[in-house]
C-alpha cells in the first residue's frame, strides 16, 4: 500500500524549502489538489513524493 506525499518547493527543489500540503492515496488527487489550490507559480515546483507502508524485509 502506497500513499503520496505533496509537496510545495522552490524551482531548485532543496528539500530546506519544502513545505507539506498532504497526504493521498494516488498520486493523480495529489496533482489536482495541487491545481484546484493554485501550487504552481513561476519560482515554485510541486514534488509528489510515494511512500510504501507495511513493507518489512530481511537486512
Amino acid at each position: 500500500m502506497s500513499i503520496f506525499l505533496l509537496f510545495q518547493t522552490d524551482s531548485w527543489k532543496s528539500k530546506a524549502s519544502r513545505v507539506f500540503f498532504g497526504a493521498f492515496d494516488s498520486r493523480k488527487k495529489a496533482l489536482d489538489y495541487a491545481k484546484y489550490n493554485d501550487l504552481y507559480w513561476y519560482n515554485s515546483e510541486v514534488v509528489v513524493i510515494e511512500v510504501v507502508l507495511n513493507q518489512f524485509g530481511e537486512v
